[in-house]
């Protein structure tokens, strides 16, 4: 499919792919989103200490970014595990302006060391930071207890609805730690019932620019 680069209503770039009439992240301000969805609602419950997060869809590496910058002004160690199944090209991730919005100097590696890392081998990226990419399906995930927040940023049930299925969010129930959370920019009904039907305890909060509300589940057992 044709993809192309748009520039979001933060100033932030992204991945618009015309066929579907979507985005790897919202149209009206991929950083806004990231940090008001994964951060403000999923990082920040965390403090002084070390966690493992999973992303559902590590796409352009935005939120492995800020996770990473996140992490050390938060004093937490975090270890990361992105699993996506069509990695982002060399050429894309050329023009991404992520370094610029965020205010990192060009000449940080970090992001470089990201998308360099091998698949399937732990790197550690930072002194806070240590990374875990895994090319698969979202399908093939067979943790169990392994994570205190998940970063669920699939494409959309719109477009990929078998990626929103009572059957995927069983995967995700398993694979985190008691008390451990899932956070996602999406607030369908649907969504809410299947995560429910699962075992979740999920809210309805406030969503990022352009969205009315997103959820947020907690695995309590």
């Amino acid at each position: 499919m044709k993809r192309e680069i748009i520039t979001t209503g933060d100033g932030s770039k992204t991945i618009h792919i015309p066929e579907w009439n979507e985005q790897y992240h919202s149209k009206h301000g991929a950083i806004q989103e990231a940090y008001h969805v994964f951060i403000k609602n999923g990082l920040s419950l965390f403090s002084n200490s070390e966690i493992s997060i999973l992303e559902i869809g590590f796409g352009t590496g935005l939120n492995a970014l800020i996770t990473s910058v996140e992490a050390k002004a938060r004093k937490l160690k975090v270890s990361y595990t992105g699993v996506e199944a069509y990695p982002v090209s060399v050429e894309e991730l050329d023009l991404l302006n992520y370094l610029e919005e965020l205010n990192i100097n060009k000449k940080d590696t970090v992001f470089t060391k990201m998308h360099s890392s091998d698949w399937g081998r732990a790197t550690q990226i930072t002194e806070d930071f240590t990374l875990l990419k895994e090319q698969k399906y979202f399908s093939e995930i067979k943790d169990q207890d392994a994570y205190n927040l998940i970063y669920f940023d699939a494409f959309g049930a719109r477009v990929q609805p078998e990626l929103w299925t009572k059957e995927i969010f069983q995967l995700m129930y398993v694979s985190l730690k008691e008390n451990g959370y899932l956070v996602t920019y999406s607030a369908k009904g649907s969504v809410r019932r299947a995560m429910q039907s699962v075992g979740f305890v999920v809210e309805r909060l406030p969503g990022p620019p352009g969205k009315r509300e997103m959820l947020r589940a907690q695995k309590k057992t």
